[in-house]
């Protein structure tokens, strides 16, 4: 991970887009690249795995930005984040099924 971090921003401070690179604008962008992906199952489940591959990589490019200007850890955010999930959804409760913690 580590590595790919270092590539995107390599590329993107050669073209000198860290300027308009803002946690707003790069939230922005990230709900703009995941509605693009989501068209691709707009009407029905039929898509090409290339352009849906293409859209994915767009969404986590900017996550990968975003996190980066914001300094913050992405293996340390998710694990984080996984640890809040188990502790609302134990798997004891929530196996197989898909109900909000609060609606349980």
């Amino acid at each position: 991970m580590e590595e790919l971090k270092e590539k995107i921003i390599k590329f993107q401070k050669e073209r000198d887009w860290e300027q308009f690179h803002s946690p707003e604008n790069l939230a922005k962008s990230i709900s703009i690249e995941a509605g693009e992906l989501l068209e691709h199952f707009q009407w029905n489940n039929e898509f090409d795995k290339e352009e849906v591959a293409d859209e994915l990589a767009d969404v986590l490019n900017y996550c990968i930005l975003m996190a980066y200007e914001l300094d913050l850890n992405i293996d340390e955010i998710i694990l984080n984040k996984m640890e809040k999930t188990a502790k609302k959804y134990p798997v004891e409760k929530f196996k197989g099924i898909s109900t909000k913690y609060n609606k349980l």
